[in-house]
């Protein structure tokens, strides 16, 4: 007898339907210890991630050129039967709860894209009865007053703020912990129920997704170092090397502590040695009673000319690998006075095929969580919930594509008429043409 129809023969109280093993999660108390780098674990990898986004001049751009872009898609809500008037009114009704929250649309996927920088966002999903524009009561309070439950607002959870997790026995999220920083009233917890996981990967069932700067934290972290250094080297190169001329005893272990005080504040003023508006230093004029020579002096020495290293060139390196990380380096073709357009066309398009991607996980949460619990609020039959939909914005090089109708035309392929003219003024972004008065 075959696997299969021992498997069918058998009942549902002798077949264990239940979970075995565990998603292999490697996490303490709810906390995820998942990254091998200390300094990307917990409180310090947001630190550090947070600093990578604020500061880096190509990382901010990569993800501002990100927001700008998912700001810009074009969302509609799907019915789930197009010919059912009931699918039809479901699908207006929850496209309506989308403009009716008190942040907009618009900002409501930026905080979700805040899971682009930390691995994730945590958003709760707090919601209101919808009784009309004059309730004072912001549950309540709605531009519609149909008595139906809507969405309020999605508020993010920030990432600073979220201590632990809470997992079942085979690592299923229950929720999380937070400390709330705000009401004061300590930590509490947000069950997954009320709220929404935004992750770019689900892997292991990491509840804290992976920053897409993962990759780019070791170029980030060399390229920070060296530019440092360039940095003071540059400012020591105008300033030259300050050298400070004491008399022996100073540096002698016998000698006092008003002599040891002295020796502090020349190093001090060695240290502090900088060119700028106050610049100047004040040092003793006395002499050697026995050489005659100046007993105290400090020298600047110049420089000894360029270094070795091109640190523009580290540096300029280093930004192209962080670029690369997340399929951005489009962003500094021209920079370096390289690259055609053909391969700018190509790298803007993978660019734009993993933005699409990310959209997709973001709809796909709505979808799966969202829309239907708002759906169950309000006692919706399972048969009508409907979906989320997006248009990505579309690549297209309008001069190909003009040239190519060009030529198809001259040739007498095609036949320019209204509608490929319609097609046209609309790939391009450009109005409609307004039809004559009669």
């Amino acid at each position: 007898m075959s696997l299969t129809d021992d498997l069918m023969k058998a009942s549902p109280t002798s077949t264990d339907l239940g979970e075995i093993g565990s998603s292999g999660l490697v996490q303490y108390g709810g906390e995820v210890r998942e990254d091998f780098l200390r300094q990307l674990q917990g409180r310090r990898g947001y630190a550090t991630f947070r600093e990578m986004s604020d500061n880096h001049p190509v990382i901010g751009a990569v993800l501002y050129s990100i927001e700008m872009l998912v700001r810009g898609v074009e969302w509609s809500v799907t019915p789930a039967d197009p010919n059912d008037q009931r699918a039809v009114d479901e699908a207006t009704f929850v496209s309506s709860c989308m403009t009716d929250m008190s942040h907009s649309w618009p900002d409501t996927l930026s905080s979700v894209l805040s899971m682009l920088t930390f691995g994730y966002s945590y958003n709760e999903v707090v919601y209101k009865r919808r009784l009309g524009p004059d309730q004072k009561n912001a549950a309540t309070r709605s531009k519609h007053d149909d008595q139906r439950i809507g969405w309020r607002k999605w508020p993010i959870r920030d990432q600073s703020t979220i201590t632990r997790w809470k997992f079942d026995d085979h690592g299923g999220i229950d929720g999380a912990y937070q400390m709330d920083t705000v009401s004061g009233h300590g930590e509490v917890f947000l069950p997954i129920e009320r709220c929404l996981l935004f992750r770019t990967t689900t892997k292991r069932n990491n509840p804290q997704g992976r920053s897409i700067l993962r990759n780019a934290f070791v170029p980030w972290y060399f390229q920070k170092r060296i530019a440092e250094i360039e940095a003071i080297g540059i400012e020591r190169d105008l300033a030259g090397l300050p050298v400070a001329l004491v008399p022996p005893h100073l540096l002698s272990d016998n000698a006092t502590s008003q002599e040891t005080a002295a020796l502090t504040a020349i190093k001090q003023i060695v240290k502090n040695v900088r060119r700028d508006e106050q610049e100047g230093i004040v040092f003793p004029l006395a002499y050697d009673p026995d050489t005659k020579q100046l007993a105290y002096d400090i020298k600047l020495m110049s420089t000894g000319g360029r270094r070795q290293f091109d640190t523009s060139a580290i540096i300029a390196r280093y930004d192209a690998r962080i670029a690369m990380t997340t399929l951005a380096d489009f962003i500094l073709l021209g920079h370096d006075k390289v690259g055609t357009q053909a391969l700018s066309v190509s790298k803007i398009q993978l660019f734009a095929d993993a933005l699409e991607t990310w959209v997709a996980g973001i709809a796909d949460v709505i979808n799966t969580h969202a829309i239907p619990r708002l759906m169950r609020l309000n006692g919706v039959d399972s048969s009508l919930f409907p979906t989320l939909d997006y248009s990505t914005p579309r690549q297209v090089d309008i001069g190909a594509i003009a040239d190519y109708v060009s030529k198809l035309a001259g040739a007498g392929a095609i036949i320019p008429d209204e509608n490929l003219g319609e097609h046209l003024r609309d790939i391009a972004g450009l109005p409609q043409e307004e039809a004559e008065s009669l």
